[in-house]
């Protein structure tokens, strides 16, 4: 099966359709720019929601609902916020459909129209502030902490499974405070829950830093985003989180009385992740035999494949297979036996290393009569017998080395592709290798639209974990002063 899937060597954007596609993760839908997130692709993205969701509350944050539909003008009470996102907007201008009268099927009846037009939820700092204004009152009504999982819809030209389609899935944070501080520390807490998850449970190592001026959320005063690194040396933005200021309280008049009796306006956060985490998950761990998915976000951890000739061999391999799977579940593990008749082991074998299953166990009758059982593990292909005897305990330890082993293998990869560059020509040569250039740039806008003009490279971040460099320096392109490097890459 894996032969089905291009090499990543020879064209790694249609290694990773077809590994979207031959996977069972998504597939193309009827409606144009949309997709069709399968079981088994939705069973990641359930686990990915259900851990961040416990993330989320342990932190306080409580989930609502709001609706779909924004009235037209909500988005123009924010102008920096509707000019970001006016292009990408579908607009809902009619509420019936009616019999075409002149041949079959049905068309928009005319006298249907909306006496104001409906935006589909590009995003919803607007609606969410309107109701806000019902909600707060006073200090004792801070902070309000929500979030909500759900669809959004930004009219993408060029679309691409998991990573930009014209609809998507997403959960999206929206918080009140009584003072700035507690805004910005919460948009700072949010973004460090995000790179908690992607580093531990995605088992990607992420950069933590702050959008430049022209990379930040329309509407923002402050984005911070966790960066990525895929095996193509292009930069991934896997989840932002903004310090809204008092933008969107000022817009809707948000105003709460605080404990000295006095009006003020309210501080604002939001922060989102969505199904493009699993366009990441793909990118940066997958092989030429399939996806590698970390243990913590594998549907099935364990997959059990019988080896058998008559039927007598296979009802007692299955009975000691049902056994197994007994005590790894009991364990904590998900577990499935591949007990299909009309498949050879060795297509499932291909099968389920496609679908990157962390450990396959495979049980013949030699391994019955010596109570041994064959141990596969996919993230190094290395394959070992070991007993029957305490296997659910050596599964767990299994699992945890492999978690860390796809980690380490994600830290190496993206640390040596990180390079400090000091001069223009070594950058124009640099950024065709791909991966992360650390530079010192001017924090001008025109420097930085000039140097995306001529090498499609943009600042992902202005590092603030490991990769801060505070220093004195020159521009990279225009040699003005600078005093700190930031990151460049080409990205997604």
């Amino acid at each position: 099966m894996a032969k089905e899937v291009t090499r990543r060597s020879e064209n790694y954007s249609q290694w990773y359709n077809d590994l979207v596609v031959k996977a069972d993760l998504a597939e193309q839908s009827a409606v144009r720019g949309c997709m069709v997130i399968k079981p088994y692709g939705y069973a990641i993205w359930e686990k990915m929601q259900h851990i961040l969701d416990g993330m989320f509350k342990k932190t306080g944050v409580k989930n609502a609902y709001f609706p779909l539909f924004i009235p037209k003008s909500f988005l123009s009470r924010e102008a920096e916020h509707v000019e970001g996102f006016a292009k990408e907007c579908a607009v809902v201008t009619h509420h019936r459909l009616m019999t075409n009268p002149d041949g079959p099927g049905v068309v928009v009846d005319p006298t249907a129209k909306l006496e104001e037009e409906l935006v589909v939820r590009p995003t919803s700092e607007t609606i969410i502030w309107s109701t806000y204004k019902n909600w707060i009152h006073s200090w004792r009504d801070l902070p309000v902490l929500c979030n909500q999982w759900c669809n959004v819809v930004r009219w993408e030209m060029r679309t691409r499974l998991f990573l930009r389609t014209a609809e998507f899935l997403w959960q999206e944070g929206h918080t009140a405070h009584a003072t700035a501080e507690e805004a910005y520390q919460e948009a700072e807490r949010m973004v460090h829950v995000y790179a908690d998850f992607a580093r531990n449970v995605m088992a990607m190592p992420v950069v933590v830093g702050h959008k430049s001026p022209g990379e930040r959320f329309a509407g923002a005063l402050d984005t911070l985003t966790i960066e990525a690194l895929m095996q193509d040396g292009k930069a991934l933005q896997a989840g932002t989180s903004h310090f809204l200021g008092q933008n969107f309280a000022k817009s809707f008049d948000v105003q709460f009385t605080n404990k000295e009796g006095k009006q003020e306006y309210v501080w604002a956060s939001s922060w989102g992740v969505s199904t493009r985490l699993m366009g990441a998950l793909i990118m940066a761990h997958g092989d030429d035999n399939g996806l590698v998915l970390p243990p913590a976000l594998a549907p099935i951890q364990v997959v059990m494949v019988p080896i058998y000739k008559t039927p007598e061999e296979r009802a007692a391999i299955l009975a000691k297979m049902d056994e197994v799977k007994k005590a790894l579940e009991a364990s904590g593990h998900s577990v499935e036996i591949d007990d299909r008749d009309t498949l050879r082991p060795g297509f499932k074998f291909a099968e389920w290393e496609l679908k990157g299953v962390p450990v396959r166990l495979a049980i013949g009758p030699r391994d019955l009569e010596g109570g041994t059982v064959e141990v596969h593990r996919r993230d190094t292909l290395e394959k070992v017998v070991e007993p029957l005897e305490g296997l659910d305990a050596r599964i767990a330890e299994l699992l945890d080395a492999i978690q860390k082993n796809i980690y380490e293998k994600a830290m190496a990869f993206r640390d040596a592709s990180v390079r400090k560059v000091d001069t223009w020509e070594e950058f124009k040569t640099e950024i065709e290798k791909g991966g992360f250039l650390l530079c010192h740039w001017d924090g001008t806008a025109e420097t930085e639209a000039k140097i995306q003009e001529e090498t499609k490279a943009t600042i992902r971040c202005i590092p603030v974990d490991s990769y801060l460099c505070e220093e004195e320096g020159t521009c990279v392109y225009s040699g003005k002063p600078s005093h700190q490097r930031v990151l460049f890459a080409r990205s997604y």
